[in-house]
């Protein structure tokens, strides 16, 4: 039997050329983002703590309600998708962070955005 929550987070990113600048170290990149609940009780995402890392170990924390001005209600089985962006000084860095939610029993609980990469194509191997 699944746990009461379990959410799988899944992350697609992608490099902006047409918005970034190199030669002024502006860098975009979206990234799209998937939740599923694996759980057996529906939760709410109520609010968004992102950790962003560039390549020169430089961080910047982002704290706030919801995510694109939502927050969404996961039912089990089912999957919020959603699309956002972030700049970077560098052609590199990492995002990791995590979702305060609130579960249908009452219990608040975080789930954890594992570290992915930004990368601007031909910079890793």
């Amino acid at each position: 039997m699944n746990e009461p929550f379990e959410f799988q987070i899944e992350v697609e990113t992608d490099y902006v050329d047409q918005q970034s600048d190199p030669t002024n170290e502006r860098y975009v990149f979206a990234y799209t983002i998937s939740i599923h609940n694996q759980g057996r009780i529906p939760a709410q995402l109520l609010t968004r703590h992102w950790i962003i890392t560039d390549a020169n170990g430089r961080t910047r924390e982002v704290r706030g309600d919801g995510v694109v001005g939502e927050q969404p209600y996961i039912a089990p089985g089912q999957t919020f998708r959603y699309s956002s962006g972030a700049v970077l000084d560098t052609p590199v860095g990492t995002m990791h962070g995590s979702y305060g939610m609130i579960g249908d029993d009452g219990s608040a609980f975080d789930t954890l955005i594992r570290p992915f990469t930004l990368a601007a194509p031909g910079t890793l191997n």
